[in-house]
């Protein structure tokens, strides 16, 4: 059984290296919300409908625990995860004191009322993994373990993770992100090739962190927003030697950040709670920046046709289209093509599909779609009955919207300017990880297992 798995692994990395060179990233899920993360897949077809006994190519279960999403690239699955080991340091964890300044979350995704206690400062060592499976079996080609130790702070116990974070990938390397326990560089057998390490977050009441790097060409960029001082910095891809590095002043935030191309410049777009922010890819210099959102900035942006669309949903609501070509302060400008203050998200990352946007009202079933061409509302706050609570990101593909729910749900819906079903699915698990889409097949992370989904 081991030399078969050597010889599948060696197989199936032989193969992705043969394949690379003539695959594009629009045919890969290669990063957090997809090749254009816009949360589409342009290129994808999977099934209308599944259950735990149709349609499903294979089941795994994942070790450890992570709401960070599926990456692909080729015949390659990479997942971050973190394991707990069992291993104590002492003294025991102490409870922080009550704080009542945000709300508690059920597990249905609703927030209700009362103060919140801090999560116990962990006492075990975890490892922090990369995982490389094969898409075709599911199987485990390897498992790198980026870090192991006692993380300095907890995270909500119903809502995050010590593995939030996506990995993303090029093709050639695969960059594994853990937060505090730094930015780590393999290559596609698995062997380390660099490691940065940023230091520690302090996130706002320990609620964990999450926000995921972002690639373009030969940099990588890393957004660090906590409670302590602020960055954004941009990477080598090769070296892991920084390029640029600028400070920021923010509260700790969870966004990914965007990368655009407009007028012949690359850009980056942070979404943030005091602004939201663009720089110059190449340079780090700010190019214009803009207030609007709400606190607790969780919801990445999304872009496209010169327009930006931020997003967020704690203690209010914001939406906001920006214009890209402009420069300085645009709060309050014309470079705002519209805006919306109603039935946001507070956690999920809107789909722009096409014309359509697509977004949630907090973490609740709640979907509304807009024309971004007009700001107009298509559908206007609509409840699906069917999702109990939403963390996962909206995902689009062949004309069709894909909705994946806390509860194991996933209702699938025509792209168009009604809410009109087409399917509603379920499975035994819980979801919190937004969905993959390569091909034909949806993969979806619970907090146990991995499915893939394709027609049998």
């Amino acid at each position: 059984m081991r030399a078969y798995r050597a010889t599948l692994a060696i197989l199936s990395l032989g193969a992705w290296v043969a394949r690379a060179a003539s695959t594009s990233t629009d045919q890969n899920w290669p990063q957090w919300r997809g090749p254009f993360a816009n949360g589409v897949a342009p290129h994808g077809n999977p099934p209308l409908t599944w259950s735990e006994t149709n349609n499903v190519k294979w089941k795994v279960r994942i070790p450890g625990s992570g709401s960070a999403s599926p990456i692909v690239w080729e015949n390659l699955v990479f997942l971050q995860t973190a394991i707990a080991t069992g291993k104590k340091v002492q003294p025991p964890a102490e409870k922080s004191p009550v704080a009542a300044d945000a709300p508690v979350q059920n597990p249905q995704g609703r927030p209700r009322g009362g103060g919140m206690m801090r999560p116990e400062k962990p006492s075990e060592f975890y490892q922090f993994v990369l995982l490389c499976l094969d898409r075709q079996t599911g199987k485990t080609l390897w498992q790198k373990v980026a870090r192991e130790e006692v993380p300095h702070e907890g995270h909500r116990a119903n809502d995050g993770s010590f593995a939030s974070a996506s990995p993303v990938t090029d093709g050639k390397h695969v960059f594994a992100y853990f937060g505090s326990r730094g930015l780590h560089c393999y290559d596609r057998q698995g062997n380390l090739e660099w490691e940065k390490d940023f230091g520690r977050m302090q996130t706002k009441m320990s609620f964990g962190e999450g926000s995921s790097p972002t690639l373009f060409g030969s940099t990588i960029v890393i957004n660090w927003d906590h409670e302590g001082e602020d960055f954004i910095v941009a990477l080598d891809k090769e070296t892991g030697k920084e390029l640029w590095r600028q400070p920021r002043d923010e509260e700790t935030s969870w966004a990914t950040p965007v990368i655009v191309q407009h007028g012949g410049q690359t850009q980056v777009v942070t979404a943030a709670t005091r602004k939201i922010r663009c720089y110059d890819l190449r340079s780090g210099r700010l190019i214009w920046e803009c207030a609007g959102l709400t606190p607790n900035a969780i919801p990445s942006p999304v872009a496209g046709d010169g327009t930006v669309y931020a997003t967020s949903g704690f203690r209010g609501n914001a939406l906001l289209a920006i214009r890209l070509g402009r420069t300085g302060d645009l709060t309050g400008t014309d470079a705002i093509a519209w805006s919306y203050n109603k039935s946001t998200p507070y956690v999920p990352s809107p789909l722009l599909y096409g014309n359509n946007l697509y977004f949630y009202a907090n973490n609740n079933g709640i979907l509304s779609c807009f024309d971004v061409k007009t700001g107009h509302a298509l559908i206007d706050a609509e409840r699906i009955e069917e999702l109990q609570g939403v963390f996962a990101s909206p995902v689009g593909a062949s004309g069709r919207v894909y909705l994946v729910g806390r509860n194991g749900v996933t209702v699938v819906i025509k792209q168009s300017d009604q809410l009109e079903k087409l399917a509603t699915n379920r499975l035994d698990e819980k979801f919190d990880a937004s969905p993959a889409v390569v091909g034909k097949e949806l993969l979806l992370r619970g907090h146990e297992y991995l499915y893939c989904i394709a027609e049998k």
